[in-house]
């Protein structure tokens, strides 16, 4: 099931969007200001984000700006009750996927959606398997190869590298990464996240000095760009 990103302020706008595209399949979840739909876009995986342009706290444009620059390639359609031709102009320049005015239909937004979501690279699930570069990764075994020879990963490593995979083009905090791999009851400290790191680059890098797949987002945390 394919997750939606809504960030839009209207509540009868949310209500009778997130009712029909949950009846299309999707799950649909919904941001009702600028500021937290960044943090849940970037921070989260989602496969599409529905995004406003009149939003409190800060604009659909200025979000779009934030995430490009931190580099979230999640697809983004643009919604707004603009029809001038420089606010589609400036949308796409800062790289939205697609524009729709308000009001409009849903088959049409439907329409750009389905088509958004057949050109975006595929969501991995856990059941499945997942390859970047000559790793693959084998969710159902847990097994990690590389160029076909298998590699030693501890439990903690398979696990903080599944969870890069499934969250892939995302910024991820070191705090989210020690709630979502350690859990909270494990409590260690934020340098355990980056030692992980370390580990696991000496392993899946071609040249660990100089990482192609989990990235460093300096005074945030990392980004899976396999």
């Amino acid at each position: 099931m394919k997750r939606l990103l809504l960030i839009e302020d209207e509540p009868g706008l949310v209500l009778t969007l997130r009712d029909r595209l949950t009846r299309e399949g999707y799950m649909v979840e919904a941001s009702g200001d600028g500021e937290s739909g960044l943090e849940r876009a970037a921070g989260e995986g989602f496969d599409l984000v529905l995004l406003d342009v009149m939003l409190p706290r800060l604009n659909g444009f200025d979000v779009l700006r934030e995430l490009r620059k931190r580099g979230v390639d999640t697809p983004v359609i643009m919604l707004t009750a603009k029809g001038q031709v420089i606010d589609k102009v400036v949308g796409l320049k800062l790289g939205a996927d697609d524009y729709v005015t308000k009001p409009f239909e849903m088959v049409e937004l439907l329409a750009r959606i389905e088509a958004k979501l057949r050109r975006a690279p595929a969501t991995t699930h856990p059941s499945e398997g997942y390859q970047f570069g000559d790793v693959r990764v084998d969710f159902r075994r847990a097994e990690v190869t590389r160029a076909g020879a298998p590699l030693d990963l501890s439990a903690r490593e398979f696990q903080l590298l599944k969870y890069f995979i499934e969250h892939r083009g995302a910024t991820l905090t070191r705090e989210e990464l020690l709630n979502e791999v350690w859990g909270y009851n494990s409590m260690p400290s934020t340098r355990t996240v980056d030692v992980h790191v370390a580990w696991l680059r000496q392993k899946i890098e071609p040249n660990p000095r100089h990482p192609q797949h989990i990235l460093t987002v300096h005074g945030t945390g990392y980004k899976f760009a396999g």
